[in-house]
């Protein structure tokens, strides 16, 4: 799996690692130090940013994304991607989860595109 090399390409390539399940392939696709917002008002970096995503991707069921809108300016870009983890989830609950994301990807030295702010609910 492949990082991205365009940055509207972000949203897919997180999506691919996210349903593979394979919490370090999603890690990956974020800088170190990036800042994943798993709920507004609640901006994490480090091990809790990666505990938070990984509770998100162990409900083990599809994201699907939309990107909206990209912008970028030099080696930053803002990104609004449409997304739904939707399903039952490994207790046979329902589980149903949208939001639209507003992101922020850098370029970083290898060229690969990769989230610096990670915030799903856009608020």
């Amino acid at each position: 799996m492949q990082l991205a090399e365009r940055p509207e390409n972000v949203p897919m390539v997180f999506a691919q690692r996210f349903n593979s399940g394979d919490l370090a392939a999603v890690m990956e696709v974020y800088e170190s130090g990036a800042v994943f917002v798993p709920e507004p008002g609640s901006a994490l970096t480090g091990a809790e940013a990666r505990a938070a995503n990984g509770r998100f991707v162990a409900l083990g069921l599809p994201i699907t994304v939309r990107p909206r809108h990209v912008y970028t300016t030099g080696d930053l870009a803002l990104l609004i991607v449409d997304w739904v983890i939707d399903g039952t989830d490994r207790d046979g609950r329902p589980v149903h989860i949208e939001g639209t994301a507003t992101d922020v990807a850098r370029r970083g030295a290898d060229g690969c595109w990769r989230y610096v702010i990670d915030n799903p609910f856009g608020v």
